[in-house]
């Protein structure tokens, strides 16, 4: 098995390799003019103009290249009989394209067969003009058997190299269902040989897992299950024998040259690593899987390719200045002979250190601003660099200079990329600004204070506040400028200057207003409280509050309301209202710890505790952890609190214990997968893929072992091509859980036709017919919802069918997992084009993934196949 997942490996890499040089020719620019190449028929079955032909032929066109199979249809490959279409179907396989009547033709008739130019190859191009050809049936039933015309190696043909694949060349197409390892088999003595067969072209071969023994004889049989696309099979098994021939010496692949040296520093950061073999050597093998590139534990991404006898590794990007980096090349890389090397070799190179340059900046003149760079001075090559010129006041900025030159566009913030050292001068230039005078005066004299924020002088354009404050008994009335209230013009007055300015500040006498003080203590006994007066005062009077603390007491602020209004012991203040102030005092306290701790530890989390002063509020906190809820707080077998954020007043040490409880799942138990878990693909007779399908986990098929399409299917996983007893345990669990599944109804809740739309809790849902998605926009999705566990399971049995339309797609909220998700179905499950699907499909019938459809999950079928187009399926 594992020769088989290597065999894929050879080929897929080069693909990605191909793929992506091209597309690195189309980023840097380079255009190749495009090579078109137009398909042709290359020959048919019956051939034009032939004459008795049997009743039940199929009619077949075989191409000269590999085409798109949706062009292939009875529109584009059609038989007539004179005016008359005949009934039929149309099939595409390889690069063969079969018309199949409906039935039988008629004796003595002439037939015509057309393709038209609708048939196209994979880029598109359609054939030059329609290819028509004619036959003529015979006068009565005839049908002829396929045969076999010639064998590779001969029927008794001895000294056959050992790592020969068998072939054998039939007189008609046969039907490549037919041709397998049951139907074609190779034999030492009683021995079966394993291998893996495939068919192109009329032509079966047998491919051994393992190079054939030397000096032995073999015998080949291919029995009459091989069929022709009539249906018809051989008269007789088909059994030759050969005789392979004796060991011979191997040279093994050596590497004789590579460049970077072993050792070698100071290579150029662009390097492109290379090394040269002894021999030529198989492309194929020559892969970013047996040439890499390390940078420690790191592995650097690039591309490889193979010219002559010498393999190169490109790196995507730049190698690290100054950095060590090891390359390797594996046993994996092979001769053309299949010769491995005889180990992995391995050399180490280091790269050059990246070069540094300074910044050197001056200001011109000294006094007109100031310079700044946003590193120290000194950089690496390729740093981004910025300079900023701030002018002082008086200043403005005129241009940076480097050698006497102006630089073009630098503004005062200049960023520029560093390859070279660089002395950069700021250039100031000094401006004259316009002065104007700011005069204020109060009316009445005695009626208040005026000030403003500068000396009276200013420049042009300044920012300038004026403020009056009225003294005792007077209240603000306005300003006025040259007689004229300045409107909206609050006692504190901001303004842009631009010319002189006189204002005068007008207040208002008024009858002073009286308010009282009102004092106390807490505690009581905390302290004593005094004012310095007699605690009724008139409006804006400045007084004094005292508070002296007692023994065994100190003080801590003044409050109004509950709200600090001093931490001095002696509060001044201008009274404007009545007061009531407290003055709070402080017992000297003893400290208290409050060590935390999670039952269990993996429950969850606790914040709060520490040292903390008699009688302090402290606020202790749990957080469960995912799978966990909080239960209590616990002080040895006490339990103190059942809410997660716990407030006390601490008069002691303290030990808490948070407990958490796991929370168990929601909905019915999960279904138990056993063996079958392992697969993401597990069929009863075999698997079948068309084009790029990527599957993440192993595939498998039993009793029938029937696996065709990988490649171009590409298994991340273990690929059983036998009916491996493996795989036979795995459909024996596969069957125990769908027996459990379709026998649960605990609980049960009936499940619609269509789920579109919906949002499900976990539980059992039943249908004892069809269900699935359906529909646009929201009505295309189902919403499965965990609520926060992520322990939920959902089973959905149904009796019939499972069906999902194109563009459908399953949500998973809340904590929802796909492992938690069976979907049991009575007999067959469809996954609509380009669909997204999530959990376990058991399905008693076949699984039928359509073009472009995704499962997070498996794909899991007692009975029939599994069928892939263009997938991923993905159990990781």
């Amino acid at each position: 098995m594992k020769k088989i997942k290597n065999l894929f490996k050879m080929w897929l890499m080069p693909l990605l390799m191909v793929l992506t040089i091209v597309s690195c020719e189309e980023r840097s620019g380079l255009v190749n003019p495009p090579v078109i190449t137009i398909p042709t028929v290359s020959s048919t079955s019956p051939q034009n103009a032939v004459t008795g032909v049997a009743f039940n032929s199929k009619i077949t066109a075989t191409f000269s290249e590999a085409m798109n199979s949706e062009s292939i249809t009875t529109a584009t490959f059609t038989l007539m009989q004179g005016t008359s279409f005949v009934s039929g179907t149309v099939s595409y396989t390889g690069e063969t394209a079969t018309f199949a009547p409906s039935s039988n033709l008629e004796p003595n008739t002439t037939y015509s067969a057309t393709i038209t130019t609708g048939a196209k190859d994979a880029e598109g191009s359609t054939l030059a003009k329609n290819y028509v050809w004619n036959f003529t049936t015979g006068a009565a039933a005839t049908i002829i058997l396929p045969t076999i015309i010639s064998t590779s190696p001969t029927s008794g043909e001895t000294s056959v190299v050992l790592n020969k694949q068998i072939a054998a060349t039939f007189s008609v197409d046969m039907d490549v269902t037919s041709i397998q390892t049951t139907t074609f088999t190779l034999m030492q003595g009683t021995t079966q040989v394993l291998g893996f067969v495939s068919y192109s072209n009329k032509t079966a071969t047998f491919v051994p897992l393992n190079n054939l023994a030397p000096n032995t004889n073999y015998t080949s049989t291919i029995t009459t299950g091989a069929k022709d696309l009539a249906g018809n099979a051989l008269a007789a098994n088909y059994v030759w024998s050969f005789t392979t021939g004796a060991p011979t010496a191997v040279t093994l692949p050596t590497i004789i040259s590579t460049t970077p040296t072993p050792g070698e520093i100071g290579v150029a950061l662009n390097k492109q690593i290379a090394a040269t073999f002894s021999v030529v050597m198989d492309a194929s093998t020559i892969t970013t899987s047996t040439f890499t590139l390390m940078q420690g534990t790191t592995p650097i991404l690039g591309f490889v390719s193979y010219s002559g006898k010498t393999a190169t590794f490109a790196p995507l990007s730049n190698l690290a200045a100054n950095t060590t980096y090891t390359t390797t090349i594996t046993t994996g890389a092979k001769d053309i002979s299949g010769n491995a090397l005889a180990a992995n070799y391995v050399w180490s190179f280091t790269t050059a250190a990246l070069p540094t340059y300074t910044v050197t900046l001056s200001s011109n003149p000294l006094l007109g601003g100031i310079v700044a760079q946003s590193g120290t001075g000194t950089y690496s090559s390729g740093s981004s660099v910025t300079v900023t010129a701030t002018p002082n006041a008086g200043f403005t900025f005129t241009s940076w200079k480097e050698n006497g030159t102006v630089i073009p566009a630098a503004t005062a913030s200049y960023t520029f990329t560093l390859s070279g050292n660089r002395i950069l001068e700021a250039n100031f230039t000094a401006v004259a600004p316009t002065q104007y005078t700011v005069t204020l005066s109060s009316n009445p004299l005695l009626g208040g204070i005026v000030v403003q924020s500068g000396t009276g002088t200013y420049n042009s354009g300044s920012s300038v506040t004026v403020a009056a404050t009225p003294n005792a008994g007077f209240t603000f009335t306005n300003w006025t400028e040259n007689g004229t209230v300045i409107p909206a013009a609050t006692a504190s007055y901001t303004f842009t200057l631009s010319g002189n300015r006189i204002l005068e500040a007008n207040f208002t006498a008024v009858a002073p207003t009286q308010y009282t003080v009102t004092l106390s203590a807490n505690p009581l006994l905390g302290g004593a409280v005094t004012q310095s007066g007699t605690g009724t005062y008139n409006t804006g009077s400045n007084v004094t509050v005292r508070a002296t603390p007692n023994a065994g007491f100190t003080f801590t602020n003044w409050t109004e309301n509950g709200i600090a209004v001093s931490t001095n012991a002696n509060y001044q203040f201008t009274i404007i209202q009545n007061r009531t102030l407290v003055a709070n005092f402080t017992a000297a306290a003893s400290q208290y710890t409050v060590a935390i701790s999670s039952n269990p530890l993996v429950g969850g989390t606790t914040s709060g505790g520490g040292s903390f002063n008699s009688g302090a509020l402290v606020t202790v906190i749990a957080t469960p952890n995912a799978g966990y809820s909080f239960t209590s707080w616990t002080e040895g077998v006490t339990i103190v609190s059942s809410n997660a954020t716990y407030t006390f007043t601490i008069t002691s040490n303290k030990i808490f214990v948070a407990n958490f409880t796991a929370i168990g799942p929601s909905g019915p138990a999960g279904v138990d997968l056993g063996a079958a878990g392992a697969f993401a693909i597990l069929a009863g007779s075999g698997v079948s893929n068309t084009g790029f399908t990527f599957i993440y986990g192993d595939v498998g098929a039993f009793p029938t072992a029937t696996i065709n399409g990988f490649p171009p299917g590409v298994v991340n996983g273990t690929l059983y091509m036998a009916a491996d007893p493996i795989v036979g345990t795995a459909k024996n669990a596969l069957t125990a859980a769908y027996n459990d599944a379709q026998g649960r109804s605990l609980n049960a809740i009936s499940l619609p036709g269509q789920l579109g739309g919906l949002t499900l809790a976990p539980g059992l849902y039943v249908n004892s017919s069809t269900s699935g998605i359906s529909g646009t926009g929201a009505n295309a999705i189902l919403t499965l919802d965990a609520g926060g566990n992520p322990n939920a399971v959902w089973i959905f049995k149904m009796g019939s069918t499972l069906i999902t339309d194109a563009g459908t797609s399953i949500v998973l909220a809340g904590g929802a997992k796909w492992e938690n998700i069976y979907w049991s179905v009575g007999t067959s499950a469809t996954l609509g084009t380009g669909c997204i699907f999530y959990g376990n499909i058991l399905a008693d019938q076949s699984i039928t993934l359509t073009t472009g459809a995704t499962l997070r999950g498996r794909a899991l079928t007692r009975i029939a196949a599994v069928t892939l187009d263009a997938n991923i399926v993905d159990k990781r």
